[in-house]
């Protein structure tokens, strides 16, 4: 199992800062993480987020992909349904080029009505046009549609959804799902089958709610206010433009979630021993290829950040890709 940071680059304004020197530190950290031994970088997207969540994923996965040399670049998730597809074609055959062959493309559906506004699509047919647009990207890239092409032939494709119907489709469509659960990984073996591919070449990644620190339960109390407000950006994300109501808004927790099974808490704060456990709890028999973990939980203090990257990179990855003992 490979491991990974995924990197929204919010800069809520309790915490902001100079928006060019934000842009500036997470490069740094691509380049630490590259340095440390991790195994990819990881960009996601969404629109018109107060706290400017990044808007496009590829521009910045171009940019760290000239900055780094080994971690593998993808995206978690990026969404077609916003886009042309000539135009995510070449700029993701752009970032291929760049990295040297590294782009992991992870696509998904959205939820989030004014995003799709933005962008004068269709919230109602995500699904279809997310598959439109997949399908069709994939046959620029066959024939030979755009210029230049990907070096990768073919690139890296995932799932990123969390429904049965996005399980099957990302199924359908042969690509790798991005979601950890032995529930959806029925349906997507299923989507596989009804696609035609073979399930033998079924795989699996993930983002992990998980943050390593040497003292998980005072890095919690500094994290909490960080978690609250990105968890209430979520919620309230989700009713915009419809005629929800707005959830009511969490307050950060006095204690930190210790749970040894069950569902992955919104964020779970551990040691790297503790969170060898989980995970392999977690991800027992299924075809795990990446593991992806919060760089940083929106605008969370550098120093947390700065070792949550070593303990990842150089305690938790070792030990995930070392075999476990056998009783």
């Amino acid at each position: 199992m490979d491991v990974g940071f995924l990197f929204d680059l919010r800069n809520p304004a309790r915490w902001e800062r100079p928006w060019a020197d934000h842009y500036a530190r997470s490069l740094e950290l691509c380049e630490e993480a590259d340095a440390r031994g991790a195994d990819g970088v990881w960009f996601t997207e969404h629109h018109l987020f107060e706290d400017g969540y990044l808007p496009q994923p590829l521009t910045f996965a171009a940019a760290a992909a000239a900055r780094t040399r080994r971690v593998r670049i993808g995206t978690a998730v990026l969404l077609p349904a916003l886009r042309k597809p000539a135009q995510l074609a070449e700029e993701a055959a752009v970032v291929d080029l760049i990295s040297g062959g590294r782009l992991e493309l992870g696509i998904g559906a959205g939820y989030r009505v004014p995003e799709y506004e933005l962008f004068g699509a269709n919230p109602n047919r995500k699904f279809a046009e997310t598959e439109r647009v997949v399908r069709e990207v994939r046959r620029l890239w066959a024939e030979g549609g755009i210029t230049p092409l990907p070096l990768q032939d073919p690139v890296p494709l995932w799932g990123g959804f969390y429904g049965p119907r996005g399980a099957r489709l990302a199924g359908r469509l042969g690509i790798g799902l991005l979601h950890i659960s032995a529930e959806m990984f029925v349906h997507y073996r299923e989507g596989l089958v009804e696609g035609g591919h073979d399930p033998a070449t079924a795989r699996v990644s993930d983002l992990l709610p998980v943050l390593l620190a040497d003292d998980p339960d005072e890095a919690w109390a500094r994290v909490a206010p960080h978690l609250a407000h990105q968890q209430n950006t979520y919620r309230l994300g989700s009713v915009e433009g419809t005629d929800h109501p707005a959830p009511p808004l969490l307050e950060p927790g006095p204690t930190r979630d210790r749970r040894t099974e069950g569902p992955w808490a919104p964020l779970e704060v551990m040691t790297p021993e503790e969170a060898v456990d989980r995970i392999r709890e977690r991800t027992r028999g299924l075809p795990v290829r990446h593991l992806v973990f919060w760089a940083s939980v929106a605008g969370m203090p550098d120093d947390l950040v700065t070792r949550h990257v070593e303990l990842v990179s150089q305690r938790l990855a070792p030990e995930l890709k070392r075999e476990p003992a056998r009783a």
